[in-house]
């Protein structure tokens, strides 16, 4: 099993910046794929990156496309979540998941099995 821990998470105004960092713990596997996705009131879980821990291999949402950017630091088993730009749209819990062993798009919440309990992300206007 993994254990995520997410921080990093806060209020923000917006065009501001935010980095949500994906603490990974626990028995497991190290080549495990990491996503974000976040989810807001009354819409259904989005996802925003994903990185494949092996690679390195990155996949971005449309929607924050060259706002955010997904990065990794392997010594400390922890990937960032680096946020510019940031819109009231982008205001959302953010979860990060882990997975290994399948190769589903990241882009696949199901395919993620282990997930953290989110950071509340809320940008104001």
């Amino acid at each position: 099993q993994v254990q995520l821990v997410e921080s990093g998470g806060g209020l923000v105004q917006a065009g501001g910046s935010l980095r949500l960092s994906c603490a990974a713990s626990g028995r497991t596997f190290s080549n495990y794929d990491i996503g974000w996705f976040r989810q807001s009131p009354g819409k259904e879980r989005e996802f925003v990156a994903g990185i494949r821990w092996g690679s390195g291999s990155t996949t971005i949402a449309d929607s924050v496309k060259g706002r955010f950017t997904i990065s990794r630091e392997n010594a400390e088993n922890t990937v960032y979540l680096q946020m510019n730009s940031l819109k009231p749209e982008d205001t959302a819990v953010y979860y990060c998941a882990a997975r290994w062993g399948v190769s589903f798009y990241l882009t696949n919440s199901a395919s993620f099995g282990f997930w953290g309990q989110g950071t509340q992300v809320t940008v104001s206007s």
